[in-house]
């Protein structure tokens, strides 16, 4: 896997000042959001693009709101976000509208992607491990409810799990009970 990386810059936000780094994987060009002192057991939440929810403020999912958990708690006590660009659990932005419509007619987040003909969940993270391994960190706290995310760094010592729990309104409700119920997401 042939990865292009970035200079480093410094990038002040709303959530305070942070450093950040692009990984360029083929087409995909993912992001690193840190705040030093990383330490020996960083902080780190594994985030897929969401552009509906992270940008536009989707109330259909809990993708922003985790996301800007996430960098207040690393604005405070260091860390690092591992922004992925894999839209829609990995089935692009013009999929991911797809099942929205689906979802509209009724069928939930996994129902709808298997009318699609995808998988609950396409996304994969080998990047991740390559990025922590760039960045010489072989033990973390993880900043996630998904057990696949644990399941899948086999390289990558999770010292401690911590939630991120965001409460649901109107709109997600159904879609978090689904993640819950279906995906084993620890809510």
């Amino acid at each position: 896997m042939k990865i292009e990386i970035s200079e480093i810059a410094n990038l002040p936000s709303r959530f305070g000042t942070f450093k950040i780094q692009s990984f360029k994987e083929g087409i995909k060009e993912h992001l690193v959001i840190f705040k030093e002192p990383l330490g020996d057991v960083p902080l780190v939440r594994v985030h897929s693009e969401c552009l509906t929810g992270d940008s536009i403020g989707s109330l259909k999912c809990d993708c922003r709101d985790q996301l800007e958990f996430a960098l207040r708690t690393i604005e405070k006590n260091g860390g690092m976000v591992i922004y992925l660009r894999q839209e829609g659990r990995n089935i692009g932005l013009l999929n991911k509208v797809n099942a929205y419509a689906l979802q509209d007619k009724g069928f939930n987040t996994i129902e709808a992607n298997h009318q699609l003909g995808f998988l609950d969940d396409e996304r994969t993270y080998e990047m991740v491990e390559f990025i922590l391994d760039y960045f010489k960190i072989t033990k973390i706290k993880l900043l996630t409810n998904n057990p696949k995310k644990i399941e899948s760094l086999k390289h990558i010592e999770i010292v401690e799990r911590i939630p991120v729990i965001i409460p649901s309104n109107k709109f997600n409700a159904g879609y978090l009970k689904t993640k819950k119920e279906q995906m084993g997401h620890l809510l």
